[in-house]
């Protein structure tokens, strides 16, 4: 509490009144500054726990679907490929941290179907040069 004396009137700050929420329950202001994916995983969850391991596979199975369609080689040895899944893998965890907030699965999804387009285009133009 702080008392201010200005003019001759007596002014009482309560620095906990000032800086407190205007909303009841603080739950409802993160829920609605999340992502549209980790808003409906962490509603729909049993516990904030496995929404966070959810998440986070969400985030690594589809940076692998991108990782493989767009910059995989398939002369790769059996540990290289370990050694990169390995290094996705931890770069997932930031990734993990920066999708509560920002649309890193949405981000994840429109590459992955970028992707698929591309490939499918391109297997289709090979078949097709194949035959003529």
């Amino acid at each position: 509490m702080l008392i201010l004396f200005n003019s001759g009137f007596l002014l009482k700050l309560n620095f906990m009144q000032a800086g407190a929420s205007t909303s009841t329950d603080g739950h409802d202001q993160v829920f609605n500054r999340m992502s549209g994916v980790a808003r409906y995983i962490y509603e729909y969850a049993p516990n904030y726990t496995i929404a966070g391991y959810i998440l986070l596979a969400v985030i690594f199975v589809l940076t692998a679907i991108v990782y493989h369609l767009g910059f995989a080689r398939s002369a790769l040895k059996a540990w290289q490929t370990a050694v990169i899944y390995v290094f996705l893998f931890l770069g997932c965890i930031i990734l993990t941290f920066l999708a509560f907030f920002l649309p890193m699965v949405e981000g994840l999804i429109v590459a992955a179907l970028v992707l698929i387009i591309y490939k499918v285009r391109l297997r289709r133009d090979k078949k097709k040069e194949a035959t003529s």
